[in-house]
């Protein structure tokens, strides 16, 4: 595939280096910020043509710039993997703008296949031990100090999923607050040191005992390769007409 990058910081060149090894071609990298990028912004890159060339766009910026960089390249109807988190308030505007011009994006969390599975293996075991009012669950997530959002997304996805399981929690808190959970509440907490990837852990607790699940991510190779796999495998599922253009997609939808 000719893959064009928007965001050239660290998960940008790892994303560039990752879709190089597995035999793709980058036709662009945007970034207003990185002093190496080709283009400073996605507009520019429009002006000078560059998308006509490409295949797929693979976006990992920033909150603060995600919103803008979907307007502005979903209406290219070029097939569009995003990674950057802290944008789900706006994913009904953007669900609308696809479905007006016939973009397609699959959007995760985190494209990691091995949170993808702890994904699943958090939902059955929300399935199974929400049957039972002893247990209370909740979600601890610790990352790099450079990471701008918190709670990760990745967090606020498994407590997606607990919720859904259809036990007693019933709505996320997260953040410092000054008085103890009600029983519906499910907590989020979240640190930041150092050079963490990243580690999500779900704690189920009772009286009698206790059960954690954790994933540890090693390095950030796996989200990359996760991110330029999601891309290959939306643009073949439109091909074959397996998913259908307008749409905002996960990684569910691609496995």
């Amino acid at each position: 595939m000719h893959i064009v990058i928007a965001g050239y910081g660290k998960m940008g060149h790892l994303i560039e280096k990752t879709a190089v090894q597995m035999g793709h071609t980058i036709v662009c990298t945007i970034d207003p910020v990185a002093a190496d990028a080709r283009v400073p912004g996605a507009d520019e890159a429009i002006r000078q043509g560059i998308f006509a060339a490409a295949d797929g766009i693979i976006e990992f910026s920033h909150p603060s710039a995600v919103v803008e960089n979907i307007r502005a390249l979903l209406p290219l109807g070029i097939p569009m993997v995003v990674g950057t988190t802290g944008w789900k308030e706006r994913e009904g505007e953007i669900a609308s703008l696809a479905a007006r011009c016939g973009g397609t994006l699959v959007r995760s969390a985190n494209f990691s296949l091995g949170v993808n599975l702890f994904y699943r293996i958090v939902e059955e075991a929300a399935r199974l031990i929400g049957r039972f009012s002893e247990y209370d669950a909740a979600v601890w997530e610790n990352h790099h100090n450079q990471k701008a959002d918190s709670p990760s997304g990745t967090a606020a996805a498994i407590a997606e999923r607990i919720i859904a399981a259809g036990g007693a929690k019933k709505r996320v808190v997260s953040g410092n607050f000054p008085e103890k959970p009600e029983p519906e509440a499910l907590q989020i907490a979240s640190t930041r040191v150092g050079h963490v990837p990243g580690t999500h852990s779900v704690f189920f607790d009772s009286p009698a005992d206790t059960i954690e699940l954790t994933h540890t991510a090693r390095n950030r190779e796996g989200f990359a390769l996760g991110a330029v796999h999601a891309l290959a495998l939306l643009a073949a599922a439109l091909f074959e007409g397996r998913l259908v253009r307008g749409r905002l997609y996960g990684m569910d939808d691609l496995f």
